[in-house]
């Protein structure tokens, strides 16, 4: 029931992953909403919800209220063993709210963390925390940077991932106070730490697994994925403007449509949330189907790759 364009979209590509993942997949909601999407859909089965979360409704306080909220009801189906885990494209506060409060945090970790995959020049990097904890302490950035560093070796099978802390100089004196104990930190934390990287350092793929806080990470992350589609964009209306250009833009238009693909946040699906006891994947509000498939997929990955014992291990040998 969340997210800019559902429930259609949600259904549309929740019954493409079934058909092409092989899945069998519960869509939770509102019956009156879902069960017309419903019809001529192999793999897919009805869980009724009578609750939904809205987009400004205070996530803990909404979750409390609204024990039967689709988001409820999924994080119940997940502790209950009923499923393996879930996907949201609604509210990223409720769905973390939701997944605290009935699914529990992994034992050591004292705040989840939201990963997003970002496109670098020789693969992709995995940035943690890109939202879930805005106030964070350097105890949490060391726990982001264990959980990042093994979503790394699980999800992208990255041997001894590089751990890169986001900062403005390079140098171990440079950053916020919360940045330089968290630097002193990751120096002993048995990890593969390169030290900081600046914001060009994390395209040009320096470090596997990129740390900041929360806030910076949300507004780093939308600012990267605004200027993409700013570029794009602009290209797309000025390049038409002459005849040179049209006969250039046909020429290269291929290798355009490769690059946008490329960076692409459709294709990436969603991240789950990490320290979570459970998989629990938010995808982007905006997703349309595609989208909503990707983040079935990451869900699907996230449980055959054993991620959540991966990083109880992690966290243990950590503490």
């Amino acid at each position: 029931m969340g997210g800019d364009f559902a429930p259609a979209a949600v259904v549309e590509g929740a019954a493409l992953a079934a058909a092409e993942l092989s899945l069998e997949i519960s869509v939770v909601g509102r019956s009156e909403s879902l069960q017309p999407l419903l019809d001529g859909r192999p793999g897919l089965q009805f869980v009724p919800a009578r609750d939904v979360i809205a987009m400004d409704e205070h996530p803990a306080q909404a979750v409390r209220r609204k024990q039967d909220s689709s988001m409820s009801v999924c994080a119940r189906l997940c502790k209950e063993g009923k499923a393996d885990g879930w996907v949201s494209a609604g509210n990223s506060g409720a769905i973390m709210a939701a997944a605290l409060f009935i699914q529990g945090r992994v034992e050591g970790i004292d705040r989840p963390a939201l990963g997003s995959v970002i496109p670098t020049a020789n693969g992709f990097a995995y940035f943690v925390d890109v939202g879930a904890t805005v106030d964070a302490r350097p105890e949490f950035l060391v726990q982001f940077a264990q959980m990042g560093s093994t979503y790394c070796e699980r999800m992208f099978h990255v041997k001894h991932p590089r751990v890169g802390l986001l900062s403005n100089g390079e140098e171990p004196g440079k950053g916020s106070a919360l940045v330089k104990e968290a630097y002193s930190r990751l120096e002993s934390a048995g990890l593969n730490f390169v030290g900081n990287v600046e914001g060009k350092d994390v395209f040009a793929g320096k470090a596997d697994v990129v740390v900041a806080d929360g806030f910076v990470g949300n507004v780093a992350i939308k600012m990267a994925e605004a200027t993409a589609e700013f570029l794009f964009r602009t290209m797309r209306d000025e390049i038409p403007k002459s005849l040179a250009g049209k006969l250039g833009g046909l020429l290269i238009r291929p290798r355009i449509k490769q690059i946008r693909a490329r960076l692409d946040w459709r294709e990436f699906g969603g991240a789950p949330l990490l320290g979570i006891d459970g998989v629990a994947v938010v995808a982007h509000g905006r997703s349309d189907a595609v989208a909503i498939k990707n983040a079935i997929r990451v869900a699907r990955e996230a449980v055959e790759s054993g991620l959540v014992s991966s990083l109880r291990q992690a966290v243990a040998v950590g503490a």
